[in-house]
């Protein structure tokens, strides 16, 4: 393998009993010495001496891609420059272009303008996509009602109500700090 940089390559799974040994070792040695990677982990060659020990991101990378071909997925591996277009923005967080250089224009995401063309740091719309998660996991928890068989209709009703206005409060809250 030489290191020269990397285009995109997708893998697709081929032997799930392979991946399964390697799960199986992932989580046994999991049980064992918790999920932190320490410097222990590395890469062995063919030759007695032929050994480099892995980084933590590295090996937290080959778990990723062990977990996803073990379940029959395919993985892609695509580097990302530090500095992102918008459209490679948009593209990273599942949106739109227009809707990033909207974000961009209300300052909910920060970037730098070169010429007549605008740059996102990496860790910005990682950060912005960790936070979008994060609320549409609150407003899916807000909406969510315990029922029980026991539970009375009208108790329920006015549960779902209730969330439904919280959810209604959120939206409008959003849609005037746009």
């Amino acid at each position: 393998m030489s290191a020269e940089v990397v285009e995109s390559a997708t893998f697709v799974p081929e032997g799930r009993d392979e991946m399964a040994l390697v799960v199986g070792f992932l989580a046994a040695h999991e049980r064992v010495r918790g999920s932190a990677a320490s410097p222990r982990y590395a890469l062995v060659g063919v030759d007695e001496h032929d050994r480099i020990e892995l980084p933590p991101t590295v090996h937290q990378a080959l778990k990723k891609v062990v977990a996803a071909l073990h379940a029959g997925k395919a993985v892609t591996i695509a580097p990302q420059t530090m500095k992102l277009t918008t459209q490679q923005a948009a593209d990273l967080l599942g949106v739109s272009r227009p809707t990033v250089v909207r974000l961009i224009t209300d300052g909910t995401l920060p970037a730098e303008r070169i010429g007549n063309r605008h740059r996102l740091l990496l860790d910005d719309v990682l950060t912005y996509r960790e936070q979008r998660r994060n609320r549409q996991y609150e407003a899916l928890a807000a909406t969510a009602v315990d029922i029980d068989a026991d539970d009375d209709p009208e108790v329920v009703r006015q549960q779902l109500r209730e969330a439904r206005r919280v959810v209604a409060g959120r939206r409008r809250a959003n849609a005037t700090t746009r």
